[in-house]
């Protein structure tokens, strides 16, 4: 049997609507992935912290606030800085299409706005961790 994919979902900053973060994160587990569920008002450096220690695949971020534009970039900065070039960044949000563009120019994964069915989300994890481990 294969090796689990892990994902750490994370609500971050002072945004304190996180039923789509549980939603995720339930979709994921009924998908067989193993969910480690960092909760509200995680701060980048909480977040990717937590990612280490965990040793995960992906962290799926849920941001409704708006401060998308800065709080993924840090987040991936971040990752970089640990040598975690390795793990997935992505998530979902209210999130404008140019903004969407900016964010997967500078390396985040696809990211997922209100409607989209979870299983979008968990299939693009599963393939992407797949490809990954195929070191393709």
């Amino acid at each position: 049997m294969s090796q689990k994919i892990r994902i750490l979902i994370a609500k971050p900053g002072l945004d304190g609507h996180d039923r789509g973060a549980k939603v995720m994160a339930s979709a994921f587990r009924d998908a067989g992935f193993e969910v480690i569920y960092a909760g509200l008002r995680q701060t980048p450096e909480m977040i990717v912290s937590a990612a280490l220690q965990e040793d995960v695949d992906a962290i799926g971020l849920s941001i409704l606030s708006g401060a998308h534009m800065t709080i993924f970039p840090r987040v991936k900065q971040l990752l970089t800085e640990k040598g975690m070039d390795d793990v997935l960044l992505t998530g979902g949000g209210i999130i404008s299409p140019e903004d969407v563009a900016e964010l997967e120019m500078k390396g985040v994964g696809k990211l997922f706005g209100p409607g989209t069915p979870t299983t979008e989300g968990v299939e693009y994890v599963r393939q992407w961790v797949e490809n990954r481990r195929q070191g393709k």
